[in-house]
């Protein structure tokens, strides 16, 4: 545990979940474009991941930025790594690294045909 209650929290959803997604809003009803096609690239991907609202919690959506040291939300992690915000998650989405992440780390998705 760190000297951070907010790092602890934070820590305590990356440690419980395969895929996190730190977003704006929730993956039923992103707040944001950003978060919104985050959310549309893991679902297209058929990835099941947990979407902790930022919006919600102010020390939260303070704190990942932190945490974390990248400046924007969304933010996404697989197993307990950090592996980017929109503009990465998008390419690497398009350029089918993003499933050579999932894969490396046994994490099951089932493509949606688009």
């Amino acid at each position: 545990m760190s000297d951070n209650p907010v790092f602890d929290r934070i820590q305590t959803e990356i440690d419980e979940n395969l895929v996190t997604l730190f977003m704006k809003g929730t993956p039923m009803f992103p707040q944001c474009g950003f978060s919104s096609a985050v959310v549309q690239a893991l679902t297209m991907m058929g990835v099941k991941f947990k979407g902790v609202d930022v919006l919600a919690d102010m020390e939260i959506r303070d704190g990942i930025k932190q945490f974390s040291d990248w400046p924007t939300i969304p933010q996404l992690y697989v197993k307990g790594e950090f592996v980017g915000g929109c503009d990465i998650i998008r390419e690497m989405f398009e350029t089918g690294e993003l499933k050579k992440v999932f894969d490396e780390n046994d994490i099951e998705y089932s493509e949606v045909q688009q």
